[in-house]
């Protein structure tokens, strides 16, 4: 049996950010078929198309699109900015679908989990975001959806997942992302 890599974007540099905490809590839950791993998206310059048209991108635009070509889904983990998402996400998104012809995110399933310390979890991060992923061919799942309001509370003194409830509501979001991802993924071998 193979095992799908999976990787998770993380939409906010804070050192201390809860959605850092809410992927940790992702890379905690073991399954045999599914690896999570957290795509570093920190180093990425703001997408620039001169430096693919000079044929001389960063390195670290290198890096990443190499890395996210060979992974077989997508976990976006987002705080809302603004009633938007953030621009380090936005950067990645335009970085990992350049230059033209070339989109690496292209026909792979995604789920998208926002949350805020508010009470409406990001619900407007979380749309903007699937815009996004919607025009770079990245097949968003659409139920369950996932908002996290009031987060903070959901985070213990030690930086976990605490309350019972939100584990138990990651875990079946988890568990019905890895159903579609898998349902994606076979019908794309299909073809």
């Amino acid at each position: 049996m193979s095992t799908y890599q999976v990787g998770i974007l993380v939409g906010s540099l804070r050192k201390e950010s809860y959605n850092k905490k809410i992927a940790q809590f992702f890379l905690e839950q073991e399954n045999p078929e599914f690896s999570y791993n957290i795509v570093n998206i920190s180093d990425l310059p703001l997408y620039n198309q001169d430096f693919d048209d000079d044929g001389d991108p960063p390195a670290s635009y290198s890096r990443f699109r190499d890395e996210i070509a060979v992974l077989d889904a997508f976990l976006f983990v987002t705080p809302e900015y603004n009633r938007s998402i953030p621009a380090v996400l936005k950067n990645a998104i335009d970085a990992g679908s350049r230059p033209y012809g070339q989109n690496k995110w292209d026909g792979k399933p995604a789920a998208v989990l926002s949350s805020s310390i508010g009470a409406i979890g990001g619900f407007g991060a979380n749309h903007h975001l699937r815009q996004s992923l919607v025009f770079v061919n990245i097949l968003p799942m659409q139920q369950p959806e996932a908002y996290l309001g009031n987060v903070q509370d959901c985070i213990g003194s030690d930086g976990k997942v605490e309350l019972q409830k939100t584990k138990d509501f990651l875990l079946s979001f988890k568990k019905a992302f890895e159903e579609w991802s898998k349902k994606i993924i076979y019908e794309k071998g299909q073809d």
